[in-house]
């Protein structure tokens, strides 16, 4: 029967008005983001007339959920860096010196004088002066200082080892707990980033921990990753260290256990320290701006109980000797210490400006990095750029949007309307999960959702084009509107699988806007099969019962096939495996002769791109970097169609220095200082860098992917089909990730990140054609058991022509829509989807079809139905 219980019809509706209702908010996107602001600064207790003013912009009863802007839409910083948690093992080891010293002092009597060694490894060297034969003795007490390594992976071992070589102890951290200094080294730098950020009050950041030593970190509305990098990139590690001498010569002996460190006052000065410090920066609770006796600017600072118990004892016990003050590995000051000072609060004098008071006051208080930063990659999206992307986006989006719709009716009528309402609600849903799961939309993501809008038809096609198929047989607009549900349903699930298993394999391996990618377009998946399942379902049955019509679908406006076809489509399979063979074999050569042109994802370096309001003259621009002696310089013209007329864009991609591991800062503000000497209105919209281990791993990884989406697809097709079915599907996929890696080797298109996202797409696409011209077949193989296998395969291909050319057509309308008015940021990501629909479409019937009828499929008639008993089985098996 025709009809949809009411439960369910309400429970569909439901959550089609949720997932509306959460996508609400993004249609008055200033207004709401400035009630949300307003309502976070009323919270932290600011309480403004403004704040009140702007906190009732939006009413509070209604969802204020958005889907947060990346940068690549709203301009800002973006950075990677590696912590070098190796830093900390030494420090964590040089601060049991002074508890070995005071234990084996204790014994001196049986261990005699005992001297710490210098060493250049992570680890504490003790000699005994005069007993070496006590030395396993004094390392079974210095054994007694080990402690419980406080992990779940450290479970039951000890925090240090230690060991005698001759005369001399040897101290070293255990691996149990380099692993979890290395993890608690981590996790403290992301709190310390996040807090060091917060305090600058930047809205929406993204600060996450990437692998097992890597932080990203992405801030909107901040200038340049140097300016980000300046609030982060600053340890500030504070310590208070007993002075042992000051001199005027750096290469001075320090000594064992002591070191040299400049004076940040007087230039010339050394101080030799010693290096186990009295106090550190992590025992500060706060620290203020202030001002000093003399009204200078100075910084107040306060320490924890354990931390005050520790200074007063040192100052009680040191009156009338020097202590330093070391901030980052030099000496802010060193006052000698007149008196006892109990409470452990004291004041940081120097030549400090008011600026400098209140930022090094905002360091100390956000606490000290516990290692240093290597920035292995770096970004920056001027503003302009995000607005532009934005407008494009947009546009891109509406267009492609109405083309696909008016298709959609032309070429079904009022099936097609039903089919438009539903896609509707189907953008309208997506933006709901978005804003739900607090996900970021980046500019590949607006191409996700294009590409959705191109896709999600396709299993309204699937079920139209069955439905239409059902009414030759004259069973009724009723029976063939059920009839076309149920037999749709299996190519559906199987198709949006496959898609889906590549979304997964996309978002597990990838990052950043690649990422953000695959999140919509899996959205879009789940979206869309609910979308044409359900409510596309129920609005054919409500207006059935309403209309009781004599027939459906009967005719149409626009044509892509005859309405009966019967091509013999392997008539000329060597003509068609030999096209492909050929381009096949231009391509390998094509990547052999001239190979890909990288881009700086996958070769390191630096990407400057500029806008300008002349034309660009790229031999002037030249000219002007020659003189920096850069090495490998390239300069490029964008021509964007979109904004032909006040765009005039270049892109400047400049290799690291031998020696170096990126593009360092002082390099790209010479570039722009010479760029800008030709042309004093130019541009920065953007500055990309990424250093060279970066660009190895990215490779590497997105090899990876690849190799795993084709292999999880190969595994479901195996399972759902039969082995036949799965080899020839990923033949037909490989043939066409080769023919796209080779269109960009010939034409030299730049080959980045995105890229390999569009070639897992492809993947997924190619498959959604070709499992359902297989699902076909297998329902064939079982309704005519006699006919020869060609003849089936023939037989499959004609009937599911007709929707292979419809979602093709109009996947295409939507990815065209966006190459043209998108802008040149993904021109080329979407060029890989353009070509990718093109050769998927023809693989799926040519290539895959044929790689079946080589391999043959063995048809045991003598097994009962796999599908016997399921509900969507087909009934004409």
């Amino acid at each position: 029967m025709l009809q949809i219980d009411l439960w369910k019809r309400a429970v569909i509706w439901a959550l089609v008005a949720l997932g509306l209702l959460l996508a609400l908010p993004n249609a008055f996107y200033s207004r709401v983001e400035t009630h949300n602001d307003a309502v976070k600064a009323i919270e932290a207790g600011s309480q403004t007339p403004q704040l009140v003013e702007d906190a009732g912009l939006w009413p509070d009863f209604l969802p204020s959920g958005l889907v947060n802007l990346g940068l690549d839409l709203r301009g800002g910083a973006h950075l990677l860096a590696e912590v070098q948690v190796a830093d900390v093992y030494q420090s964590r080891i040089e601060s049991m010196w002074p508890e070995i010293r005071d234990l084996l002092r204790e014994e001196r009597d049986r261990v005699g004088p005992i001297r710490l060694q210098p060493t250049q490894a992570a680890e504490l060297r003790v000699r005994l002066m005069e007993r070496p034969d006590e030395v396993e003795y004094a390392a079974g007490l210095v054994r007694g200082l080990a402690r419980p390594v406080t992990s779940l992976t450290g479970a039951g071992a000890s925090d240090i080892e230690v060991s005698t070589e001759g005369d001399e102890i040897v101290v070293r951290l255990s691996e149990a707990e380099q692993r979890a200094t290395d993890d608690r080294t981590v996790r403290q730098a992301l709190e310390i980033i996040r807090r060091r950020i917060d305090e600058v009050g930047t809205r929406e950041p993204t600060i996450q921990r990437q692998g097992a030593d890597r932080i990203l970190i992405q801030v909107p509305g901040v200038g340049s990753a140097a300016e980000l990098k300046e609030i982060i990139g600053t340890t500030a590690q504070l310590t208070f260290q007993p002075v042992v001498s000051r001199t005027q010569n750096a290469d001075d002996n320090p000594g064992a256990g002591n070191e040299i460190l400049p004076s940040m006052d007087q230039e010339g000065t050394f101080y030799i320290l010693e290096r186990a410090p009295v106090v550190t920066g992590d025992e500060l609770v706060d620290a203020q701006p202030d001002f000093d006796q003399n009204g200078r600017p100075a910084v107040s600072f306060r320490f924890d109980p354990t931390g005050a118990r520790k200074f007063g004892d040192y100052t009680a016990e040191n009156i009338g000797s020097p202590f330093a003050i070391v901030l980052d590995g030099e000496v802010i000051s060193a006052p000698v210490i007149q008196s006892h000072i109990p409470g452990g609060s004291g004041i940081i004098t120097g030549n400090f400006t008011v600026e400098e008071s209140t930022s090094l006051a905002v360091l100390l208080r956000a606490g000290a990095l516990p290692a240093g930063l290597e920035f292995l990659e770096e970004r920056t999206i001027g503003p302009e750029l995000g607005a532009d992307s934005i407008e494009a986006g947009q546009i891109a989006c509406i267009v492609a949007f109405v083309m696909v719709l008016v298709f959609m009716v032309m070429a079904y009528g009022t099936f097609g309307i039903f089919a438009n309402i539903a896609l509707i609600i189907n953008v309208g849903l997506i933006f709901g999960l978005l804003s739900l799961i607090g996900a970021t939309l980046t500019l590949p993501g607006i191409a996700g959702i294009v590409l959705t809008i191109g896709m999600a038809v396709d299993a309204n096609v699937l079920v139209f084009e069955r439905i239409r198929e059902e009414m030759k047989s004259a069973k009724g607009p009723a029976r063939a509107i059920e009839l076309g549900y149920e037999k749709a349903l299996s190519a559906i699930t199987d198709a949006n699988i496959t898609t889906f298993i590549t979304a997964l394999i996309l978002y597990a391996m990838g990052s950043g806007p690649v990422r953000g990618f695959a999140i919509t377009l899996g959205l879009g998946i789940i979206t869309s099969v609910f979308t044409a399942i359900f409510v596309t379902r129920l609005i054919v049955i409500i207006w059935f019962e309403r209309k009781r019509p004599k027939s459906v679908l009967q005719g149409r406006s626009i044509r892509l096939v005859p309405e009966i076809t019967n091509w013999d489509f392997f008539k000329r399979w060597r003509l068609s495996l030999g096209l492909s063979a050929v381009l096949i074999v231009i391509a390998g050569g094509s990547f052999l002769l001239q190979g890909l042109n990288y881009g700086i994802d996958f070769r390191g370096g630096t990407t400057i791109r500029t806008e300008a309001p002349q034309p660009v003259d790229i031999g002037l621009y030249r000219d002007a970097i020659q003189p920096l002696q850069l090495g490998d310089v390239s300069i490029t013209e964008v021509f964007d169609p979109t904004f032909a007329e006040d765009q005039n864009v270049a892109m400047i991609r400049v290799q690291a220095q031998e020696g170096e591991e990126a593009v360092s800062a002082d390099v790209i503000a010479q570039v722009e200082t010479a760029l800008q000497a030709v042309s004093p209105d130019l541009k920065f919209t953007s500055v990309e860098s990424v250093g060279p281990k970066v660009s190895g791993e990215l490779i590497t990884t997105a090899m990876i992917a690849v190799a795993l989406a084709i292999g999880a697809v190969l595994i479901y097709i195996w399972l759902r089909f039969e082995w036949q079915f799965a080899l020839g599907a990923v033949i037909a996929l490989v043939h066409d990730v080769v023919l796209t890696i080779g269109i960009f080797s010939e034409l030299q298109i730049q080959f980045d990140l995105a890229i390999i996202a569009a070639l897992l797409t492809i993947v997924g696409y190619s498959l959604n054609d070709t499992v359902v011209v297989f699902d076909r077949v297998r329902e064939n193989l079982r309704k005519y058991k006699k006919k020869p296998l060609a003849e089936v395969l023939n037989i499959s291909i004609n009937e599911t022509l007709s929707r292979t050319l419809m979602t093709s057509v109009t996947t295409l309308l939507a990815l065209i829509a966006l190459f043209i008015l998108g802008g040149d940021v993904i021109r080329g990501f979407v060029f890989a989807m353009i070509w990718g629909v093109i050769v998927g479409t023809y693989s799926s019937v040519f290539v895959a079809s044929t790689m079946l009828l080589w391999l043959g499929v063995k048809r045991d008639w003598s097994k009962p139905d796999a599908n016997q008993g399921n509900q969507f089985a087909n009934v004409d098996a």
